[in-house]
């Protein structure tokens, strides 16, 4: 690669990144968009096969998916909005039983007295506090209801996701080609052999990990519902979106069922069945769910995976959550390639003869 190329493509990438950077707040439906694409290109491509036009495949594909998702979305909605009413209904009676344990507890722990007058006014604070964040969310709720911007721009975003996943799966192959044909010929063979592996790990990882996602939210709900905890739906499907992240979904299911159980039944043994609950669901993704759905193909660390997703985060707020795992993951592939070409390089120790070789092997 002579001095000039490797400006060329520094140059693309630095002004890449700026307007990748730069264009964030409007870029979230596209990507949206381009990853439902992608997960639904092989079920497209299957109905092709039946001699169906792909127009017409991308149509059956949307109409099945929309009664499909219709019946489950008013499903959930009306549970999930029965369990926050509740939640905020029995706040104040957990903050009173909170305070009211605390001053005993650190009485018999630290000799420390929690005078009942100064408890009182503790809950007075809190039961203030707690009404004026309710009446905020109000306000916050019925200004953001009747803001024309704010909903335009959620409107415009429930269209537009639909609509630009459409088009592109629509015309994913001749974009696939088109792609392809630009890549200089001289790297072809490498790039091509990389976009294949990279295409098995994002598979693998986005069509796998959404389903044990979901599995997990479902198998924490039932769970903590057979226990008798009354936030099971809130807390299981919470859990389940959180277990992208390894261990993350877990502690925090773990944490917020515990707390939830003690306040609502006030038995710390009751936690013995949180944790039993988890544990039997992390059992099951990981002798089933897992190697079912996912696989061992990913070969992501799980402390590579949470610092991507916190640099993600950090770098482009929730557009580089989204993103980040499907970008660590073809991170992941180049660096395998690069070891192994490092591996086989003169700088590594070996000699040339044997390095040509293995690079005709690699390609």
């Amino acid at each position: 690669m002579t001095q000039s190329t490797r400006w060329f493509w520094l140059t693309i990438f630095m002004v890449s990144s700026v307007l990748l950077y730069l264009l964030a707040p409007i870029l979230l439906p596209f990507i949206a968009g381009a990853l439902l694409a992608y997960l639904g290109d092989p079920l497209v491509d299957r109905l092709e096969r039946l001699n169906i036009s792909r127009t017409l495949a991308v149509i059956v594909l949307f109409f099945v998916l929309f009664l499909l998702i219709l019946p489950l979305v008013l499903f959930l909605i009306p549970l999930v909005e029965s369990q926050v009413s509740l939640l905020v209904e029995k706040s104040p009676s957990y903050i009173a039983w909170i305070i009211d344990n605390l001053g005993s507890t650190m009485n018999k722990t630290f000799g420390v007295d929690f005078p009942a007058l100064e408890a009182e006014q503790l809950k007075e604070s809190f039961s203030q506090q707690f009404s004026l964040a309710g009446s905020f969310l109000k306000g916050l709720l019925r200004t953001v209801t009747h803001s024309g911007f704010v909903v335009a721009g959620w409107a415009a975003n429930l269209f537009l996701i639909p609509v630009i996943s459409f088009y592109l799966l629509r015309d994913w192959d001749r974009l696939v080609t088109y792609v392809h044909d630009l890549i200089p010929r001289h790297i072809e063979p490498r790039v091509s052999l990389l976009v294949k592996e990279s295409d098995k790990v994002l598979s693998a990882f986005l069509r796998g990990q959404v389903m044990v996602m979901l599995a997990l939210g479902a198998i924490y709900s039932l769970g903590l519902k057979f226990i008798g905890l009354e936030f099971s739906l809130l807390i299981g499907m919470l859990a389940g979106l959180l277990s992208f992240i390894p261990y993350m979904g877990l502690i925090v299911g773990i944490l917020i069922a515990g707390i939830a159980v003690m306040l609502q039944t006030h038995d710390p043994m009751n936690i013995a069945w949180v944790v039993l609950v988890f544990t039997l669901a992390q059992m099951i993704e990981g002798m089933f769910l897992t190697p079912l759905l996912v696989g061992d193909r990913i070969g992501l660390h799980p402390v590579a995976v949470i610092f991507a997703v916190l640099a993600g985060g950090q770098l482009f707020g929730f557009f580089g959550i989204l993103l980040a795992l499907p970008v660590f993951a073809v991170l992941a592939v180049v660096l395998r390639y690069l070891h192994e070409t490092y591996k086989q390089s003169v700088m590594y120790g070996v000699p040339e003869d044997e390095n040509e070789s293995s690079n005709n092997n690699i390609v």
